[in-house]
């Protein structure tokens, strides 16, 4: 969690303050995400924006094959939402993959 230093200052006090003079502040930092979502015109752009990127990188959708069939896209992002318990919608499926196997998949323009 990203915390600012008014938070954390906030947060290390409740903790000094409960007894636990041994808490420390512990930061972490990300680096950059590089790569961004192919932008599109298609619905699911926006939906895998608000709900895929949330979770990981854009780069991973490099990650998996340009010949992945729109099957293979249904199963990735059921397995997301129902393995890793991502927060989709399931009226946006459809959508998203859409825009996945059609950005990224075999359904790519040629």
């Amino acid at each position: 969690m990203r915390t600012s230093s008014p938070l954390r200052a906030a947060l290390l006090c409740v903790a000094l303050a409960s007894g636990a003079a041994q808490a420390t502040v512990k930061t972490i930092v990300l680096p950059p995400d590089t790569v961004q979502l192919k932008p599109s015109s298609l619905p699911g752009y926006a939906k895998a924006q608000a709900q895929c990127v949330a979770c990981h990188s854009a780069e991973y959708m490099l990650y998996q094959p340009p010949s992945a069939p729109r099957p293979y896209w249904d199963a990735m992002v059921k397995r997301m939402k129902n393995v890793f318990k991502a927060p989709v919608n399931d009226a946006d499926l459809p959508d998203i993959v859409d825009y996945l196997v059609k950005t990224y998949g075999n359904e790519q323009p040629k």
